[in-house]
């Protein structure tokens, strides 16, 4: 790249997600907005699959929650079977690359300074451009999950940020130049950075201020069995507040309320279960809960973490997920519930070892990286001078 052409304008930076489950996006929208902050660059964020042929986007977009909800131990043999580092990838590339034409088009036109990818598909495609010198642009990956699969590997790469050490140690043994790798942690929404009071903040969402809050989140497109497990912990007949967080389903919200109606109140006058919908304020529900119920995810758990949250993560999808469930666990951040009939019951175990949770959130805050996105977008912009 011819850096002094950067002397007379702002560089422009282009963020890659995909919205194949909620995780990637979200990483991209905390990257646009720490780029913005740092005041001295044009950014922009498109979701990939928008730059996809019409078919490969329904097959790419539908596969994920098909697969979660019908068929995940199948997810989880695609994913050990796909994890051969440097096996492959002109197959995979050809197949991406007969599908993405309208992406390509675009990155040529746009010619970005520098593209900031946190999903593997654009990040491959960035990688076959830059190595053919049709993109001249620095290329820098955002990784989404605690571990590092090897559909991320690419060889034009300035930058993989990952969020562990771990992964980092993983990269550099299969081939990776040191140089190349920075612990970051997983992109999360700045907001995650700001303190925010636990008592103020139940009051602003018009939740219990004296009694134990469990959230129950299930990720941005409502996926698990969160109904079920909502039913088997208002049973339980504990004196604490449930906040189940529906996500963009809009069916699982409607049954939400539904058992909200039926689960009555706590001695306080609170309600038992309070439903939500999709919402914007996670940073603000998390800094108001006790414990987290939800999956392991890359950035849900990320946030929790930001907000030195105890984790129970429920019967975590095979793949991705159960790598992440390890580290988490491994760190002691979180404990793990395997069989849904049981959960409700080890979760009201857990609520009653007042030094294990007070352990967990020390674990959870030693793990923490709620800066993460700014970290990236300051030592991503320093590549280009």
């Amino acid at each position: 790249m011819n850096t002094s052409l950067l002397l007379n304008r702002k560089p422009r930076v282009l963020i890659l997600s995909a919205s194949s489950g909620a995780g990637h996006v979200r990483a991209g929208q905390a990257l646009e907005k720490a780029f913005r902050a740092q005041g001295h660059c044009d950014v922009a964020h498109i979701d990939s699959l928008q730059y996809v042929s019409k078919l490969f986007q329904r097959i790419y977009d539908k596969a994920y929650i098909h697969m979660v909800n019908r068929a995940p131990d199948l997810m989880g043999l695609l994913y050990q079977q796909t994890d051969k580092p440097w096996k492959h990838p002109r197959e995979r590339l050809a197949m991406d690359r007969l599908n993405t034409g309208p992406m390509i088009r675009m990155l040529k036109k746009v010619q970005p300074d520098l593209c900031v990818a946190t999903h593997f598909l654009p990040a491959e495609i960035l990688a076959w451009l830059i190595a053919k010198k049709k993109l001249q642009a620095r290329h820098v990956i955002a990784v989404t999950d605690y571990d590092v699969h090897a559909s991320w590997l690419c060889r034009t790469v300035d930058r993989y940020y990952v969020a562990i050490q771990e992964s980092a140690e993983y990269l550099a043994r299969i081939g990776v130049p040191r140089e190349k790798l920075c612990v970051a942690g997983i992109p999360i929404d700045p907001l995650f950075e700001q303190p925010a009071d636990a008592a103020e903040t139940r009051r602003k969402l018009g939740l219990s201020t004296n009694e134990f809050v469990v959230l129950l989140s299930a990720g941005g497109y409502g996926v698990g069995p969160v109904e079920q497990l909502v039913t088997d912990l208002v049973e339980v007949r504990k004196p604490w507040q449930i906040v189940a967080i529906a996500g963009k389903s809009e069916q699982l919200k409607k049954r939400l309320d539904s058992l909200a109606k039926s689960a009555g109140r706590n001695p306080s006058g609170q309600p038992r279960l309070v439903a939500v919908g999709f919402t914007a304020e996670m940073d603000q529900y998390m800094a108001a809960a006790d414990l987290l119920i939800g999956k392991a995810g890359g950035l849900t758990t990320s946030e929790a973490l930001a907000r030195e949250l105890p984790m129970v993560l429920v019967e975590p999808i095979p793949g991705q997920e159960e790598r992440n469930a390890d580290h988490l666990l491994e760190a002691g951040a979180a404990i793990r519930c395997n069989n849904l009939p049981a959960a409700a019951w080890k979760i009201a175990n857990l609520t009653d070892q007042a030094e294990k949770l007070q352990a967990m959130k020390h674990a959870a805050h030693r793990m923490a990286k709620p800066d993460a996105a700014r970290m990236i977008a300051r030592d991503a912009l320093e590549l280009l001078h």
